[in-house]
């Protein structure tokens, strides 16, 4: 049996959200107010996940990636990422994290199986990055992606997320970084995503825009996509190490050829990331569900999937669920 949904769209990745739990406050993902954690029980454990997950590459699941929260702050995960990337029919494991706490575990994270790691890095000015997170980690985060190069992390991306009148002023000197490292550098149009939202005083950049403000380095030269892709246009210099994505969720809808299924850290399944439709897993789990009635709720969440989702640069609807426990 393999996931597909009505629109005859295969589901072959699924994003884990491990924890809803984070270090930083970044200003798009968890708002200045208070925010409640999920309690200990709430959140799925590591068995649970390796279930799911196994289950999940019964279905045709064979790339997931790890996210939060931020995934290096759950105790115990960089010792569960062997037992993950061992699970069989998986292809490929990755992992989503802020950095912070990155440097200390890249060699276990490496020799546990995880070989690709997307870092989110919004700007390249320490205190606009006080600004955006709430933290001042700069410094050590670009000494890990330094070092995550070093030791052959292929690739390691940089996501940053382009806010109009906040750090949209920095997109050349973001895309410039590829003139000198073999960085895939991926611009991502602002969601509006939680309750933070409402009180965020920033708006989306179109990726039309941002492709505008990069004319100046040069030709964009298409790059081949490959099935590590995602949603992302690919895109080079000519003669650079390095490369440019572009992710336009809200201007440029990619739900057409959408491959993704989200695992809350909650214990729901998410067909959709801009959209609040999710099926609670984690009761029937504990409630003694077999692996087929578990199956049945993955291809049941999947046949739920929209054929798009309804936000748009204009008239963004918005998403209740907050990004720091969907896992973005």
């Amino acid at each position: 049996m393999k996931l597909s949904d009505q629109f005859g769209r295969g589901i072959s990745c699924l994003r884990v959200s491990v924890t809803d739990r984070c270090n930083l406050r970044c200003c798009y993902c968890k708002p200045s107010s208070v925010f409640k954690s999920l309690t200990h029980e709430d959140i799925l454990t590591y068995e649970e996940i390796y279930r799911l997950v196994t289950i999940g590459a019964t279905l045709g699941i064979n790339k997931v990636r790890i996210t939060g929260g931020e995934p290096l702050v759950r105790k115990g995960i960089v010792e569960f990422i062997p037992q993950l990337t061992a699970i069989g029919g998986l292809e490929d494991v990755s992992l989503t994290t802020n950095g912070v706490y990155l440097k200390d575990n890249l060699e276990k994270i490496y020799t546990g199986g995880i070989h690709r790691i997307n870092i989110s890095l919004d700007t390249l000015r320490r205190d606009r990055y006080r600004q955006i997170t709430g933290g001042d980690h700069f410094k050590e985060i670009w000494e890990t992606i330094e070092l995550a190069l070093k030791m052959n992390f292929q690739p390691v991306k940089i996501n940053m997320v382009v806010m109009k009148g906040l750090n949209d002023d920095e997109v050349v000197d973001m895309a410039e970084l590829v003139r000198w490292y073999p960085l895939h550098i991926r611009f991502i149009e602002y969601m509006p995503i939680g309750i933070c939202d409402k009180d965020a005083g920033f708006d989306t950049v179109p990726i039309s825009q941002i492709k505008n403000q990069l004319e100046e380095l040069g030709t964009l030269i298409p790059v081949l996509k490959n099935a590590d892709d995602g949603p992302a246009e690919r895109y080079t210099f000519n003669g650079v190490p390095g490369e440019i994505g572009f992710i336009s969720p809200m201007s440029h809808r990619f739900c057409g050829t959408c491959n993704r299924l989200r695992l809350t850290s909650y214990g729901t399944l998410r067909p959709c990331l801009l959209s609040d439709i999710e099926v609670d897993i984690k009761g029937p789990m504990r409630l003694g569900a077999t692996d087929h009635e578990l199956q049945q709720i993955f291809v049941e969440t999947v046949r739920k999937k929209n054929r798009e989702h309804p936000l748009t640069v204009r008239n963004g609807e918005g998403v209740s669920s907050q990004m720091s426990a969907i896992g973005g």
